[in-house]
């Protein structure tokens, strides 16, 4: 888990681009851009028309170009950001977009973890070997993205915890977490099996994988 020494710097909305979203039943959608996030990075919010004064539903998707875009079977990455696209289709809320390739080492790290992997090296482990940490992802940018968009109380979509727990930190009151499901497949198991192991509340996939 990050430590967190600060709470986030103000951030303030920059452009909202209204979208339809044909990954999301077709529901009109606002992308919105940010000044001032605390990493400098361009991370995204999508956000969905939600019941005002609802507590909304929120998910922090942290990018992955070859899952999202390539649909690589290696991860659980573009499942997930279509079951979350699903969920918010349905009832509304916000997701983070959030440039963390590869837990956030990059995509050419992360590619070069791809190589250890195949040695029967899990995705943890494989980050240590190249000299990186196993996950460095730093979720106050998220954190101040909600701020700007005034949203200080959530439901988040996440087998996480350690999303729930720097959100908290961050003064973001998540008041009901979520799970995803367990998108198994003969390719990513070893992937989820060291998820698992790593904290994230996992336990269907000891029943999927019996």
């Amino acid at each position: 888990m990050t430590s967190l020494s600060t709470l986030p710097q103000a951030a303030s909305i920059r452009a909202r681009v209204p979208i339809t979203l044909e990954r999301a039943a077709g529901r009109p959608a606002e992308l919105v851009t940010f000044h001032g996030l605390p990493d400098a990075l361009e991370h995204i919010a999508c956000v969905l028309p939600h019941t005002p004064h609802a507590v909304p539903l929120v998910r922090l998707h942290s990018e992955c170009l070859t899952g999202d875009v390539f649909g690589s079977a290696r991860c659980d990455c573009g499942p997930q950001l279509d079951e979350a696209l699903t969920a918010l289709a349905d009832e509304g809320g916000v997701l983070l977009y959030l440039r963390q390739e590869g837990r956030g080492i990059g995509l050419y790290n992360k590619l070069d973890t791809y190589v250890l992997q195949d040695q029967d090296i899990d995705t943890f482990r494989a980050n240590r070997i190249i000299g990186r940490g196993e996950d460095e992802r730093d979720y106050r940018a998220a954190a101040a993205m909600l701020r700007a968009l005034g949203l200080t109380r959530i439901r988040l979509l996440t087998n996480n915890p350690d999303k729930v727990a720097q959100l908290r930190q961050c003064g973001i009151r998540v008041e009901a977490v979520l799970p995803t499901a367990v998108h198994l497949t003969p390719h990513n198991v070893r992937y989820l099996s060291a998820k698992a192991t790593s904290g994230h509340t996992l336990a269907l996939l000891k029943e999927a994988s019996a």
